[in-house]
């Protein structure tokens, strides 16, 4: 052997020994970042944690403040466990609660909608005649079946009080796209009890279209470094009921279309939200901002009537509007879910409101084109339960503003924001209470399959992205 080939080789040994401990510092470098990334996904304007009454606990996947509001996860868990999910699961039964009014024909105004929904399950079914108050009894028009894909089944439960309501007056709501006339004959009441949010097989390009428009279109994904945090509120906001509507879908399913078997699909609850930390913490934060916007309102809400012509049923609905208004362990452990008042700031405050309002107004514009109808009827509800938190918390009784305007509510706004916060409290419920056992369930498959191919563990990937910087 040559004296050059000697020393080359000497001298790639000298590299050899530094280049692996170096290698070792590297991959500790990046699983650092990489984990760092992730859980320094802090509050990007709720910086002063002196104001928050909430312990910095935590003891699941999930610890800490919730990322931009004044509780922390653990807090979120056990009040709503033990004190916000039963109330609002009692409410949203009661008869005030049950109904929601809505125009479910074909007006998308964007495009035409050929309709995708392939199950009966779709369908809304339409309350009896019968249940109508005499004042609602009025000539509704034909089904368009286009719609519906031409199924005369597809009919709508239009079950509805025994009387009208009193006291409440029609107002409109900057941030939706509301219906014309909600008096007309195409408006109609659905009971909600009967109509469950649920897998209806409504997939494909149609459902697509939909999520792709919201996203794209009108709340784009903030960037990184992203300095506008109205903007950020309103993507956390879309993702966060994306996701919880993802989580119901999953945990009602039709796991066997031929013998009507429905049961939790994990595999698409692990596939859709449990997988994707960014979302789940963005259902937690779309909940709490939910919640501030109703315990806001308290006055309001308490005053509110709630007459149906069932005295028990309606005194039963005003008991528990109360329970969870003043509830000393919300007001003890989280009295201020979320603090609207760090937003619309300077100069520019009232034309980028004007902006994130026309944004909002589109995406439920959009809830008129979902071809499925039963996607339809919870896509209208949750969207118009989330334009009354947005107008709640920011169109309203701001004094920093000077905005003096007193609070009035559509009762549909009313049971809207109900409704939808009970479905973010559900979703929040089986995240706590099924997450861990569901992503163990599938993080064990993904690794055994795994183990069959060398080299597709994480750790692997950093160590061998390591080795290619060398």
């Amino acid at each position: 052997m040559g004296r050059g080939a000697i020393k080359e080789e000497e001298s790639e040994g000298k590299r050899k020994t530094w280049r692996w401990p170096l290698a070792t510092l590297v991959v500790v470098f990046l699983a650092v970042a990489v984990s760092s990334r992730t859980a320094s996904n802090v509050g990007f304007f709720f910086t002063d944690r002196n104001s928050c009454s909430c312990s910095l606990q935590g003891t699941g996947k999930y610890k800490g403040m919730v990322e931009d509001c004044c509780c922390d996860y653990e807090t979120v868990d056990n009040l709503n466990s033990e004190v916000l999910n039963p109330l609002l699961q009692d409410l949203v039964t009661t008869p005030f609660f049950r109904y929601f009014k809505v125009k479910l024909w074909c007006d998308c105004p964007f495009w035409p909608e050929d309709g995708m929904c392939r199950l009966r399950d779709c369908s809304v079914c339409e309350c009896p005649e019968n249940e109508f108050p005499e004042p609602f009894k009025r000539p509704l028009p034909s089904h368009d079946l286009k719609c519906q894909e031409g199924k005369p089944q597809a009919a709508v439960d239009r079950t509805i009080d025994n009387r009208a309501f009193r006291g409440w007056v029609e107002t409109k709501n900057p941030w939706t796209h509301d219906d014309d006339d909600t008096d007309s004959g195409e408006m109609t009441y659905v009971n909600l009890q009967l109509n469950p949010e649920r897998y209806t097989g409504y997939t494909g390009p149609s459902a697509r279209r939909i999520w792709d428009s919201i996203y794209s279109e009108n709340c784009p994904k903030y960037s990184y470094g992203e300095t506008c945090p109205e903007k950020k509120v309103l993507y956390k906001l879309i993702s966060g009921l994306h996701s919880s509507i993802s989580m119901h879908i999953a945990a009602d399913y039709l796991l066997d279309e031929s013998s009507n078997q429905w049961g939790q699909n994990m595999d698409l609850m692990y596939d859709r939200i449990l997988r994707h930390p960014d979302r789940v913490r963005n259902m937690y934060f779309t909940y709490l901002f939910v919640l501030r916007a109703v315990t806001k309102a308290t006055a309001y809400l308490e005053q509110a009537e709630y007459d149906t012509g069932n005295h028990a049923e309606d005194l039963k609905t005003q008991s528990l509007i109360k329970q969870l208004l003043y509830s000393p362990k919300l007001q003890t452990a989280c009295p201020v879910p979320f603090d609207e008042a760090k937003l619309w700031q300077g100069q520019s405050g009232p034309e980028l409101k004007q902006q994130i309002q026309k944004q909002f107004r589109n995406i439920s514009a959009l809830m008129d084109c979902v071809g499925c109808e039963k996607c339809r009827l919870w896509g209208k509800l949750q969207v118009q339960g989330l334009g009354t938190a947005l107008k709640i918390l920011f169109s309203v009784g701001n004094q920093e503003t000077g905005d003096h305007q007193t609070l009035q509510l559509q009762r549909n706004e009313v049971i809207a924001l109900v409704n939808l916060l009970n479905r973010l409290s559900e979703s929040v419920k089986m995240v706590h209470d099924m997450g861990p056992d569901v992503e163990r369930l599938m993080e064990d498959q993904i690794a055994k399959v795994s183990s069959a191919k060398p080299g597709t563990g994480r750790l692997r990937r950093i160590w061998d992205l390591a080795l290619s910087l060398w």
